[in-house]
């Protein structure tokens, strides 16, 4: 039975393509809510997401307790006690050394409330060295959050332009329709169990974009291979073909991604945890979107084999 991956069939015979009206159905109610949550209430500049300082501006203040490691517990317990919005306490570097971010309350000075978090941490943590504080603006946040969605924007954009380049315009409109369905879902888990909205997380949302468009060709890559191989096999069967030949890589290559973010996940402690859970999410729904979401707009369109054309698929040649 060594080595386990003998456990995998070589070959896999499933009907994919006979749940695509299902799986679309699913997918659509399933966008549908991710949209309303992420984007109700309204409130500038996230809407329903948690925001963190990031893009609703704050303040940043690091400190060091060299040569002695720093107490992180009693830190954040110090800092929780003060009437602050969304106090963070993040260490980094050898362990002697912490990054401190809140949100002042509102009408209140900014020098004395970091005078006043200093004194607090001093208390807690003995000998401290701080660094002066470092304010973010609420305008320089809402530029933030601009630029994080004109990055998302134009990643997805220089997608569609790279798959129609490498293979045809419906490959890079699948493709596309995918990684919009990919991320708004991860929008959505990240609105429902108020994960920290942050920098961090859409460099997660970018890195799913990348691993869901990965998928995607190879799955395409594997449905090209085959329309030159069987040029009279129905269409629907073709798709089946592919994605079942591609199914054991897809497994292992997304299975090991999600062991290690889970490791991250458990000992990376709480400023880690979201962006793994965003990651795994991510995977998990990358090789969903490519097998029902990507496929189907080909089997829907239609592709060239050669001079001949494969015809879209019509309403009477569904089978149940």
């Amino acid at each position: 039975m060594w080595p386990l991956i003998r456990i995998l069939p070589v070959k896999t015979n499933f009907q994919f393509v006979r749940f695509a009206k299902f799986a679309a159905v699913i997918s659509a109610v399933a966008v549908i809510a991710s949209l309303a949550r992420a984007m109700i209430p309204f409130e500038p500049p996230c809407g329903g997401l948690n925001c963190g300082i990031d893009f609703t501006g704050g303040t940043v203040i690091e400190l060091s307790t060299a040569p002695k490691q720093v107490d992180l517990s009693a830190a954040r317990a110090a800092v929780s006690g003060l009437e602050l919005g969304d106090p963070q306490v993040q260490g980094f570097g050898d362990g002697t050394a912490a990054m401190v971010r809140y949100q002042p309350p509102a009408g209140a000075n900014a020098d004395q409330v970091a005078e006043q978090v200093r004194g607090v941490l001093t208390q807690a943590l003995g000998q401290v060295r701080f660094d002066a504080p470092d304010v973010v603006g609420a305008k320089v946040s809402g530029e933030l959050f601009q630029s994080g969605l004109m990055a998302l924007g134009l990643a997805i954009l220089l997608m569609l332009v790279y798959i129609w380049f490498r293979f045809e315009l419906q490959f890079g409109v699948g493709a596309v329709v995918a990684l919009f369905h990919d991320v708004i879902l991860t929008f959505g888990i990240i609105a429902f169990f108020r994960l920290e909205f942050s920098l961090t997380t859409v460099a997660a949302i970018l890195t799913v974009i990348g691993y869901s468009m990965n998928d995607t060709v190879v799955v395409f890559d594997r449905l090209r291979e085959n329309l030159r191989k069987y040029k009279r096999m129905p269409l629907r069967e073709l798709i089946d073909l592919s994605i079942n030949e591609t199914l054991s890589r897809t497994i292992i290559t997304g299975l090991t991604a999600v062991l290690a973010l889970a490791g991250l996940a458990v000992f990376g402690g709480p400023t880690l945890f979201g962006m793994s859970l965003v990651l795994m999410f991510g995977i998990v729904i990358g090789t969903y979107s490519s097998i029902y979401v990507a496929a189907p707009v080909i089997l829907l369109w239609g592709v060239k084999r050669g001079e001949e054309e494969a015809q879209p698929l019509k309403p009477a040649d569904v089978r149940p």
